[in-house]
């Protein structure tokens, strides 16, 4: 009896299994694909004890506030297309007040590679001449001034243009290593640089360290040690900015600049500490940046005769505190 019952239920469960094989099982739909949306938008804004660009403040060593709007579209993971608008408040020798900047390009990352190519408009509204009284009423070269140039003068005797607008083509690459250490280069060029006549190219190496998440455990704060060092190229300037000895243009001098900092971060906060600085004497300093606070120390060189020297280009001291936001990642 126990075989019976054994081959019986034996036989059962095969009979079950051949009834289960045959019946038809219920397809389950697969969920659909997350739509890919490839339009973002970048957005920030940040306040700084000092604008310092390429090592020469742009601000008068005086507090700076600015912002940024970038609409990007991302043609894939790998490719984005960018255009963006961005302003920081400036003092200027020509009374400026702001920078208005528009710019765009392409980003496109291959492996560890990051690369980023495009150009860049600096606007300066606003501005006035200010040449001095001069008799004749012309520059060196005999070139006639406007009647505003000649009815504004800086008291140390500098000249600046009205319209200081230029802009510049720039590509950039950067190699990241591992999540904690990327370094990269930069050029910039343009064939007039603050509308001088003068030619100029930038060029400089940028490296970053980003410090092990686990050393502020579940706190959300990061932090990270970077530095630049780069070298500007100058040109030639038009007549304009002439000076007896080179009254069709001074050859205004090239100079390093470089800087360090360490910045923390906490979700969409920087603070950023940083020391900048140039090789630039302070007579070149001051023919190039026709600084209306520079005074006279004897600082005489061969585009400035003038003697009068200007501190806009040292060492300085960088504090700056920015919010970066992107809306399909802060915003949904």
């Amino acid at each position: 009896m126990k075989k019976v019952a054994l081959l019986a239920t034996a036989l059962a469960m095969v009979s079950g299994s051949a009834v289960a094989a045959d019946m038809r099982v219920k397809a389950v739909k697969a969920p659909p694909p997350v739509a890919f949306d490839p339009w973002d938008i970048a957005f920030g804004a940040g306040i700084t004890n000092d604008y310092i660009f390429r090592g020469i403040t742009q601000s008068n060593h005086k507090p700076s506030v600015n912002a940024y709007f970038e609409p990007r579209y991302n043609v894939n993971k790998d490719v984005q297309l960018y255009v963006g608008l961005a302003a920081a408040s400036i003092s200027f020798p020509n009374r400026a007040a702001a920078e208005v900047d528009a710019y765009g390009g392409v980003r496109a990352t291959f492996g560890a590679f990051a690369f980023d190519v495009g150009a860049w408009g600096y606007m300066y509204p606003g501005g006035t001449c200010h040449y001095g009284p001069v008799v004749p009423p012309t520059d060196f070269a005999g070139n006639p001034l406007s009647a505003e140039c000649l009815q504004n003068a800086l008291l140390n005797g500098n000249v600046i243009k009205k319209d200081l607008n230029f802009f510049e083509v720039y590509g950039k690459v950067n190699y990241t290593f591992n999540d904690n250490f990327s370094l990269g280069g930069n050029v910039y060029y343009t064939p007039s640089f603050l509308n001088t006549g003068a030619e100029g190219t930038y060029a400089s190496i940028v490296g970053k360290v980003i410090a092990p998440s686990a050393w502020f455990g579940a706190s959300g704060i990061g932090m990270y040690v970077s530095g630049e060092f780069g070298r500007q190229w100058l040109g030639t300037s038009d007549s304009f900015y002439g000076v007896p000895a080179f009254p069709n243009g001074i050859d205004y001098a090239d100079y390093n600049t470089w800087n360090i900092g360490i910045g923390f971060t906490y979700k969409v906060f920087t603070l950023d500490f940083r020391y900048s600085d140039t090789n630039l004497s302070q007579g070149d300093c001051n023919a190039f940046t026709s600084d209306f606070t520079a005074t006279f120390n004897g600082s005489f060189t061969p585009i400035n005769p003038s003697g009068v020297g200007s501190k806009w280009c040292g060492a300085a001291g960088i504090v700056k505190l920015s919010a970066d936001l992107t809306a399909m990642t802060n915003l949904k």
